[in-house]
């Protein structure tokens, strides 16, 4: 009798310990120096391509419920697209980077399982976009490799921000598209908390 009732209480702390470990939260941790984070947009007769970068980007993701929470944050005054004057009126004009600096973003939903076993998943991140001092609703489809403790995601998506009520640069002759193309592959580490 004593044999089964130890057996009975192994088999409860086991069952109870892999509840625990399945309902044990991932941390995300981004490293801005392995971060890409590219823009486009249509002028003219071919597109201006830039860059901006990650300040930072760390987030918590408990995988059973797909709840999340943290933040991506993006540098806008280190938007660039490799022309001085081009630049300066993006920075002063468009992004009006000296009052919002900060380009971010809050994810608060994972669709789809992301787990810190090895392979590639496909997941949704629904979460609040902002620029230019203004919340939007945003969903990034993300394409997401796990290898050991590291992350590569990978995410496109499109900012319309003419419509998001910043100001287009286009001029007489000038030509300039409302809205640009991002395309982020971002690097950094995955593990799992309590």
């Amino acid at each position: 009798m004593r044999r089964v009732g130890s057996i009975i209480a192994t088999v409860v702390l086991v069952s109870a310990h892999l509840a625990l470990a399945q309902n044990r939260s991932l941390k995300v941790v981004l490293d801005p120096a392995q971060t890409q984070i590219h823009w486009k947009v249509s002028s003219g007769l071919h597109p201006t391509n830039g860059t901006f970068k990650l300040k930072s980007g760390e987030f918590l993701l408990n995988p059973a419920t797909g709840i999340a929470e943290g933040e991506i944050l993006v540098d806008a005054t280190t938007g660039e697209s490799g022309n001085a004057a081009r630049d300066k009126r993006m920075q002063d004009e468009v992004l009006e980077s000296n009052r919002y600096p900060a380009i971010f973003f809050h994810p608060a939903h994972l669709k789809g399982a992301l787990k810190a076993e090895e392979g590639t998943q496909e997941l949704t991140a629904d979460g609040t976009f902002n620029i230019h001092g203004a919340d939007h609703p945003m969903q990034m489809p993300l394409k997401v490799q796990v290898s050991a403790e590291t992350l590569t995601a990978t995410t496109r998506f499109t900012v319309p921000y003419v419509a998001w009520g910043m100001k287009n640069p286009s001029k007489f002759l000038f030509r300039v598209g409302k809205q640009v193309e991002i395309e982020v592959t971002a690097k950094g580490s995955i593990k799992q908390v309590d």
